[in-house]
């Protein structure tokens, strides 16, 4: 792929209970670096966050870091980036997050993060999109997650017509096969098939 395409990353403020998940999230930014993705990332410079824009930037990669006003000093916006915008408030960083980014991956995290997961997993069910979506199950993290849509599909609140394509790996190593893949099968280059596993 020639272009430079970017993925969005979701994932924790803080640096979370187990060491790996720090760790993971700096390798998945020199990953991004080293294979030309760019990062599409809330703007801030602590905790998991922090540690994949820093990678990134570190790594030559390019950084668009995106932060509604009332968060820049709250998370302590990083500055070394390649391109900052400030938005007026938390809708509008949202919506220019997914105008900015080619696809989007979960990392471990909080409140915040499950809910950007969600509501990019909601217009992908309601046909708004059609870009990958990564969820990365570091340590079996999201699992209880993965168990829940379970729940809800044997429930019948998601039925076959809501459906949406979620690729799930347990190691950042696998986000950006998963990411190009799905990428390509959107365009019509490869069959849809799921690099790991697809709910």
């Amino acid at each position: 792929m020639n272009q430079l395409r970017h993925l969005c990353v979701y994932c924790g403020l803080g640096p979370g209970r187990n060491p790996l998940y720090l760790t993971s999230a700096r390798k998945l930014g020199a990953l991004m670096a080293e294979a030309g993705v760019g990062l599409v990332y809330g703007g801030g410079s602590l905790g998991l966050m922090g540690e994949v824009a820093r990678a990134v930037v570190a790594g030559g990669g390019h950084v668009i870091g995106i932060i509604p006003e009332f968060l820049v000093n709250r998370e302590r916006m990083l500055t070394e980036v390649n391109e900052l915008i400030v938005t007026a408030n938390m809708h509008e960083r949202k919506m220019t997050m997914f105008e900015r980014a080619d696809g989007f991956a979960a990392l471990p995290g909080g409140i915040g993060t499950l809910e950007e997961f969600v509501e990019i997993s909601t217009w992908a069910q309601l046909d708004r999109h059609n870009k990958p979506i990564i969820l990365c199950n570091i340590e079996k993290y999201w699992s209880p997650l993965l168990t829940l849509l379970d729940h809800m599909r044997k429930e019948k609140f998601i039925r076959p017509e809501l459906e949406f394509k979620l690729d799930v790996v347990e190691r950042v190593e696998d986000v950006l096969a998963a990411f190009d893949y799905r990428l390509l099968s959107t365009r019509g280059k490869v069959p849809v098939e799921p690099i790991r596993k697809t709910l």
